[in-house]
């Protein structure tokens, strides 16, 4: 386990003295692409196992809701639990497509768009 983060930290300091150093336009953009995929992979390792316990609760609260609920207000706290962005992308990270920790049912928006209504 040691060795996996400092490989994990040898890689990210690589990619930001890479992404850092001077050179063709090129090289640049590589070296964003670099930095954004570690970016993500690092988000995404820490992201994951914090959706994966909401989605769990969710799970959880669903199975109390079915009883007083019935099956379809149950579906919709599960959906809406487990439902929106597992990954973080590196269009994400540029902020080119939303992250949602929410997700709606089949159908129905998510998050901001789901408030307004």
């Amino acid at each position: 386990m040691r060795h996996l983060s400092r490989l994990a930290v040898g890689g990210i300091v690589i990619a930001l003295l890479t992404a850092a150093w001077p050179g063709s336009a090129a090289a640049e953009s590589t070296a964003q692409d670099v930095a954004y995929g570690v970016g993500s992979v690092t988000t995404t390792l820490v992201y994951a196992p914090i959706k994966a316990s909401f989605c769990l609760l969710g799970a959880v609260t669903s199975g109390f809701t079915l009883p007083f609920g019935g099956p379809r207000t149950a579906e919709k706290v599960a959906s809406t639990a487990c439902g929106g962005t597992w990954v973080v992308t590196p269009a994400a990270l540029k902020g080119r497509e939303p992250i949602h920790f929410v997700g709606g049912g089949a159908g129905e928006p998510s998050g901001r768009a789901a408030a307004r209504r």
